[in-house]
């Protein structure tokens, strides 16, 4: 109290002083460059004060630990507090001698009411400006906690839980602290911290990424939990995030790496206002796709089958509903969404081209909150909270209800006369053993049931769990291990005509198991080192007759076996200030394995029925045939200087499982391929550089990556050849080599009524067949465009608020069309006419381009009430444009006569509903 009243004691003299000295004009500000990378408050004003003028008045208490983590460039002091305070309490003035006060709430008022010296209260008017707290934070603050049993031990662990008040959410990288004996921790991604202290009384102080701090007294005896709820960073609704810190554009050693939040998801238009996680990232730079109803995505000139895409830990191999209509993660799950096109981190392997980690939530330790959405074709709801003091969960389901978008499609497409559904359901629980352990279950289920022009169903469904066990040895190394099981499976019926009635299946089962773990060694090095194990299962079709009357004939490819592991090695080193490296290697070992048939053929020869030397029965467990060889992970980032920084990559892959098809979009019939001992698991590498900027003390993010990627023993299709329920795929393929490369620009602004961002990216894949392979030369071995190979592609994406609860976003595309192969002319041969086709992909279909809109309504603010609602409502191609899909030919009174099939040819209109209770 004392210190408080000497603090406005001087304030009071210090005002009054400048009343008397104020000069007759205005003073313009010095400009001030530099970077502050995360220091404390008080060392931020030690710097300004040695570049500049300026003299720092505040209460030690409130901004000891408060860190400043900003990048200026010729910029006033103003504009650089403005910043620096943005979404907390603090406020500032600045007098016209350069000195800065610092006050919460309010700022202080430099210029003294007229009747100022005739209060006769003036002092319980100074005294108001310390009322900052209300009585329960008070009591928080200052009640003394006591913590464990009484021991002989000198030092004990405390554990626990930073959440947010309001939300219960976990609080991701809040420091812990411990001035006097200078010990800190940090709370990761689910919010739990540990720290190790000397038994007795201490002081805590927890500060949250806002700058925020908690403070909490306890007595530690011993081993221990503390559990504290803290302030959560105020961030608008509206405003778009795509990484979780605006200076990680400059300052993270990763390159290539981009991070989209739920929040900024629900501002992109998407189909029949759906909040989509696949169509999100499709904003990005670098990622493409071939068309509306394509199930999967391209990075950097990768196929789809080179993504690995991730849900808590588990393998997603068909990431849509309705043909790729719509992602299949429920967005009221879905906590955030993580995609790396370069410098992949070393615990993740098994794709070439890109790794999309999806989080999910695992509740809240404070209340049972409810969430759902009606749109105009799918309803959704999820249910979080605790279970106990030590358990939270989280369970979400969706489901479509309705066949009318159907009806809306033209009529030559096949599709405007069938019947659709679709569910998934997810479940995540956590519950906190004690203060070292964590136990993780996460489940999750889609299945899709498409009706195709009367005649044809299909059916295909992903279901996945695992269990994870997190055990913190102490405050510096902890460890994760996960067990799990994926299984993706599709099937068709038949049912044209009774005589051939059928029953298509195919099904790929994976069980995994993995160890990381994490150890800060010291501040310059950060170890990441871990094994992992997966065994495939996979049953690459079968057919049988459905029904009495049909004639089908059973017939099933042999199932495949194969066991792929790794374990893998990382180091975050930070040389200096500037430079920071990531130094990373995997080595992989794969096995393909029996029960199975092996085919051999003769050397120097084509893959072809004809030499085909011998086949040799294995049996179960049996070794065929095995691949392994080292992966390197190599990124590096050099600070220029405050605002910017340049990044450059390297890193290696291999690919042990195939997607098999001879169409350019993607569909969820699919053949997936094991490698084998005639078909080589796919090798590639990559090599960026890139140039990083902000501006506007950090409001505006400007980037430029370059990247070019070599890829060997990618396969694609023989002319005329079949993939389905073939026993020897290795005969209707061709071993290729490829290349990629472009160039991705990406300006963003971050804040704002008026936030987005722009993107161009160039970008060539090209193929041609292996220089040694013996078979079929496609394009007499020259190089040619790959299926999904689109050079240009610009988004604009853009969100304005005209107030806190109207908002309007807009999302602009636009692409090259892609590759296609079309028949140039007809000639006669053996006493019939023949169609002679062009070079492969030769050609390209009419290029793409779509518009969204929607308009966002926010129910109102207040905190307490029952239930917290929003609108959305839209139009999906505003336009109207009839984008292709694709081309293709038929005969027509002996011509063949071109059509083009686009998917959705007129706006599409949209409203949902959403709640929180």
């Amino acid at each position: 109290m004392k210190r408080n009243k000497l603090l406005l004691i001087i304030i009071y003299s210090l005002v009054i002083n400048s009343l008397f000295h104020a000069p007759s004009h205005a003073q313009v500000q010095e400009k001030i460059s530099g970077l502050f990378p995360g220091i404390p408050f008080p060392r931020f004003t030690q710097q300004v004060t040695s570049m500049t003028d300026y003299r720092f008045y505040f209460s030690p208490d409130d901004l000891q630990d408060f860190q400043v983590n900003i990048s200026a460039k010729d910029n006033t002091l103003s504009q650089i507090l403005e910043a620096v305070f943005d979404q907390t309490d603090f406020k500032f003035s600045i007098d016209s001698e350069e000195r800065v006060f610092i006050t919460k709430h309010q700022p202080l008022d430099l210029k003294l009411a007229k009747d100022f010296f005739e209060r006769g209260n003036s002092k319980e008017d100074l005294d108001s400006l310390n009322r900052q707290t209300d009585i329960e934070r008070a009591y928080s603050r200052n009640k003394l906690y006591v913590i464990g049993n009484p021991s002989s031990q000198k030092e004990a662990t405390l554990s626990g839980k930073i959440t947010g008040i309001e939300t219960g959410n976990p609080v991701f990288g809040a420091v812990v602290f411990e001035r006097a004996e200078y010990r800190r921790a940090i709370s990761n991604e689910d919010g739990y911290f540990q720290i190790l202290l000397p038994v007795g009384r201490h002081t805590l102080f927890i500060q949250n990424l806002g700058g925020f701090i908690e403070q909490r007294q306890i007595s530690l005896q011993g081993d221990g939990i503390l559990d504290v709820a803290i302030e959560e960073n105020i961030i608008s609704l509206s405003e778009v995030t795509v990484s979780s810190d605006r200076m990680t554009n400059v300052s993270r050693p990763e390159m290539g790496v981009q991070k989209l939040n739920i929040q900024s998801m629900k501002k992109i238009p998407a189909i029949l206002g759906e909040v989509d996680v696949i169509r999100s990232i499709l904003t990005l730079p670098g990622v493409q796709t071939v068309g509306e109803a394509s199930v999967g995505f391209n990075v950097r000139g990768g196929a789809a089958d080179q993504n690995l895409i991730l849900y808590n830990h588990s393998t997603i191999y068909n990431p849509s509903h309705l043909f790729g209509l719509f992602s299949a993660f429920n967005p009221d799950v879905v906590e955030s969404v993580e995609l790396y096109k370069a410098g992949i981190p070393v615990q993740y392997g098994g794709r070439l081209s890109s790794v999309l980690d999806i989080k999910a939530n695992y509740g809240n330790n404070e209340k049972i909150r409810v969430t759902g959405g009606i749109g105009l074709l799918t309803g959704r709801l999820s249910v979080d909270g605790p279970i106990g003091e030590r358990t939270t969960f989280s369970l979400g389901a969706r489901s479509t209800y309705s066949d009318w978008l159907l009806q809306l499609l033209e009529e030559n497409t096949d599709f405007n006369d069938g019947r659709a559904s679709f569910y998934d359901l997810n479940f995540s629980m956590s519950h906190q053993l004690n203060n070292k352990n964590i136990i993780r279950v996460n489940a999750y289920n889609s299945n899709d049931n498409f009706r195709f022009d009367r005649d044809t169903t299909f059916r295909y469904e992903n279901l996945n769990f695992n269990i994870g066990w997190t055990h913190y040895f102490n405050e510096r190394l902890e460890a994760e291990l996960v067990l799990g099981r994926d299984n993706y499976a599709f099937g068709i019926e038949g049912r044209d005509n009774p005589s051939n009635a059928y029953d298509f299946g195919f099904n790929i089962r994976q069980d995994f198991a993995k160890i990381h773990f994490n150890y800060d060694y010291n501040f310059r090095h950060k170890f990441n080192f871990g094994v992992q194990s997966t065994r495939y299962r996979l049953n690459p079709g079968k057919i049988q007759p459905s029904g009495l009357e049909s004639i089908v004939v059973t017939e099933e490819v042999n199932q495949e076996h194969a066991l792929e592991s790794a374990f893998y090695f990382g180091d975050n080193i930070e040389i200096s200030e500037q430079l920071t490296l990531s130094l990373g290697g995997r080595y992989v070992l794969y096995h393909f394995l029996g029960p199975n048939t092996g085919r051999f053929y003769t050397p120097g020869l084509p893959i072809s029925s004809t030499t085909l030397s011998r086949e040799e029965t294995f049996n179960q467990g049996d070794v065929i045939q095995t691949y392994h060889g080292p992966e390197f992970r190599i990124s590096g980032r050099y600070i220029l200087n405050n605002i910017s920084s340049i990044k450059a990559g390297y890193n290696t892959g291999r690919q042990f499982i195939h997607l098999v098809t001879n169409n350019a979009a993607i569909a969820p019939t699919d053949i997936w391929k094991l490698s084998d001992n005639n078909i080589l698991p796919q090798w590639g590498d990559q090599i960026s550089l890139g140039y990083y900027r902000n501006l506007k003390l950090d409001r505006y993010e400007f980037s430029v990556e370059t990247y070019h990627r070599s890829l060997r023993n990618l396969l694609d299709f023989r002319s005329g050849s079949t993939l389905i329920l073939n026993n020897t795929v290795e005969q209707a393929v061709v071993r290729s080599e490829g290349r990629a490369y472009g160039a991705e620009i990406l300006l963003r602004k971050n804040t704002g009524k008026l936030n987005g961002w722009v993107s161009y990216t160039y970008s060539r894949s090209l193929l041609r067949t292996a220089k040694d392979e013996e078979a079929e030369k496609i394009n007499n071995g020259e190089w040619y465009p790959n299926n999904f190979d689109q050079p240009h592609n610009a988004v604009l994406v853009g969100n304005y608020e005209w107030s806190k609860r109207f908002s309007t976003s807009i999302n602009a595309n636009y692409s090259t069309g892609r590759p296609i192969t079309l028949p140039v002319a007809k000639f006669q041969y053996g006493g019939s006419e023949r169609v002679f086709f062009s070079d492969r992909n030769a050609y390209r279909i009419p290029d793409y381009f779509r518009i969204d809109l929607s308009v966002n309504i926010e129910g109102n603010h207040k905190v307490r009430k029952l239930a917290h609602s929003s609108w959305s409502f839209g139009v999906y191609n505003l336009l109207g444009r009839r984008n292709p899909y694709s081309v293709f030919f038929t005969p027509v009174n002996g011509t063949l006569q071109g059509y083009q099939l686009s998917i959705f040819a007129q706006p599409i209109p949209f409203i949902t509903y959403n709640f929180k209770i």
